[in-house]
């Protein structure tokens, strides 16, 4: 796909061959472009359940979207398939090697640890947590904006979540011995820079305000940034995640920040500010319900349980509020929708699921590592390992390369299975297959030798799931098809109903939204560096 672009705008094909297709002379103009973009991430969700929803609920709000729009059944997110990776692609059409971002918990070997006075002295090498861990209070819904009565009050968060990081708890750059802030971590732009300095508004909703990553390299680009902590205490006392029904919750501020950008105002509705040109939200309510195992995820068909289908009618419901809000601002000739998913989960089938606590794993290597190598006690400087293994090497020389990949391969030992009865693995729970260390891991990822937060070690999985307990029955942030394949609707001017079945990668939807706003997607840095198609008609 080098150097090509090919469009989805077909409204120009329609005045060319004079052919007649849904979409055509709805509002977009002669190109097929829109004057708004409303992007939606279903987290979670795979293709197979927007297939499955479709064909079970003629009179969806997503199968109506169906009926109108083209359908990529082939669409991957990039691997390590986890929210932060997921949403870079979709944002700034590049992979973790282009934008520096592999994970939301990540290592960097060019910065120092957060609270570095000394920065001459102080040796490299920082975590670089993009989660809930970096908020000012992660308690609070806010992050620790200091409002009162929340969540009632929600809609007075700030739009600039930026206000609510921490300093104490970021990585330091050495070079300005100053605290790095998400977006300066990012080594791109995003859709959203470019718009803005196009002098169009933008609006995003996520769920926590490290989220901040999203208005790239060069300062704040999104106008109205909305970020309410979904780690945070929930009315009921417990994190909002713990339950399927407060998720919803949750999510459903969000959404309604959506309905009033739709408006033309602000997140909260106060302001009369106009409609962004490209805006959107992530829904949580799929993704926390298939880890939950009150929810039992799917059954051995594959279809939702009883709990994952309400989650999946509760998001369908969302988004006909959002179809409904367009109509009735005279918007719906105008907007381009995507409805896609940072990520899946897996397993989808119950009985592949095995949960294994990598403690005692990395702990063992750790320890028979520091029993040769004394000055070096910790060989894995930082590990992440979700439903997939991450690990970052304090000693990166083949010998001790070479000992972290043999002994994960060598770790046997008992998981629990989705019952919570005991269910042995080997090789650690991972895929020998796809086991990448060292150089092998640098060609994995696309990487140079001198990227400073490559992994050193990357393992996929088939069905695992690393956790210390019971609480999660399912995750994401590895290489399987149930992470992967994810579901890519696109709705627009010009766009008529069918499905392209080839394989597509979310990075493509980047330079594709600029593009159907009449941008040039040559603006991203990371489309001109991967030399990123837009998605194929």
């Amino acid at each position: 796909m080098r150097g090509t672009v090919y469009r989805l705008a077909a409204a120009g094909a329609c005045a060319v061959l004079g052919l007649t297709v849904a979409g055509c002379g709805s509002g977009g103009d002669k190109a097929g472009h829109d004057e708004h973009v409303l992007l939606l991430s279903i987290d979670g969700m795979h293709q197979s359940d927007l297939a499955d929803y479709v064909a079970a609920h003629q009179d969806s709000a997503l199968a109506k979207l169906a009926a109108r729009g083209a359908q990529y059944t082939g669409a991957q997110v990039l691997a390590p398939a986890d929210s932060f990776p997921g949403i870079m692609a979709m944002i700034t059409g590049g992979g973790p090697k282009t934008t520096g971002v592999y994970y939301d918990d990540t290592w960097a070997r060019d910065l120092l640890p957060a609270g570095t006075k000394d920065c001459a002295t102080a040796a490299k090498g920082a975590q670089v947590p993009l989660t809930e861990e970096i908020d000012k209070k992660t308690e609070d819904l806010d992050g620790g904006q200091g409002l009162t009565g929340l969540p009632d009050g929600i809609s007075a968060m700030t739009d600039d979540p930026s206000t609510v990081l921490d300093p104490a708890k970021l990585p330091v750059n050495p070079v300005t011995c100053k605290p790095i802030s998400p977006s300066d971590y990012l080594k791109v732009n995003t859709v959203f820079s470019v718009v803005h300095a196009a002098g169009q508004r933008t609006a995003w909703s996520d769920k926590h305000p490290a989220y901040q990553i999203m208005n790239g390299k060069g300062g704040r680009s999104i106008d109205d940034l909305f970020t309410p902590e979904i780690d945070s205490n929930s009315p009921q006392g417990a994190a909002w995640t713990k339950d399927a029904e407060q998720t919803q919750r949750y999510d459903t501020y969000k959404a309604d920040a959506v309905v009033n950008e739709i408006a033309g105002k602000d997140h909260s509705g106060a302001k009369q500010v106009g409609v962004p040109a490209v805006f959107g939200m992530n829904f949580q309510a799929v993704s926390v319900t298939q880890k939950l195992p009150a929810s039992k995820g799917y059954g051995v068909d594959g279809k939702p349980s009883a709990l994952l289908a309400s989650s999946l009618d509760f998001v369908d419901r969302q988004i006909g509020r959002f179809v409904a809000a367009l109509d009735q601002a005279g918007l719906s000739g105008k907007t381009t929708i995507v409805v896609t998913a940072k990520h899946g989960q897996s397993p989808i089938k119950p009985d592949a699921l095995t949960r294994v606590d990598d403690k005692p794993i990395i702990d063992g290597i750790d320890a028979e590592w520091a029993a040769t190598h004394p000055q070096t006690p910790k060989l894995i400087a930082h590990s992440i390992d979700d439903a997939a293994i991450l690990w970052w090497l304090a000693d990166r020389s083949p010998e001790a390369v070479a000992f972290a990949k043999r002994k994960l391969l060598a770790a046997n030992g008992t998981g629990t299975d989705i019952n919570g009865n005991p269910k042995p693995f080997t090789a650690s729970g991972v895929d020998t297959a796809q086991v990448y260390a060292g150089a092998d891991a640098l060609t994995y990822f696309g990487a140079s030798a001198d990227d400073p937060r490559v992994p050193d070690l990357f393992a996929g999985t088939n069905g695992t799931v690393y956790t210390a307990g019971k609480s999660k029955i399912a995750e994401h942030g590895g290489t399987s098809p149930d992470d992967r394949h994810v579901p890519l609707l696109l709705v627009g001017s010009g766009i008529s109903k069918h499905e392209v079945p080839q394989q597509v990668s979310l990075t493509q939807l980047a330079p594709t939204i600029l593009d159907r706003l009449g941008l040039d997607p040559q603006q991203l840095d990371a489309v001109k560096s991967e030399h990123t198609a837009t998605l194929p008609s």
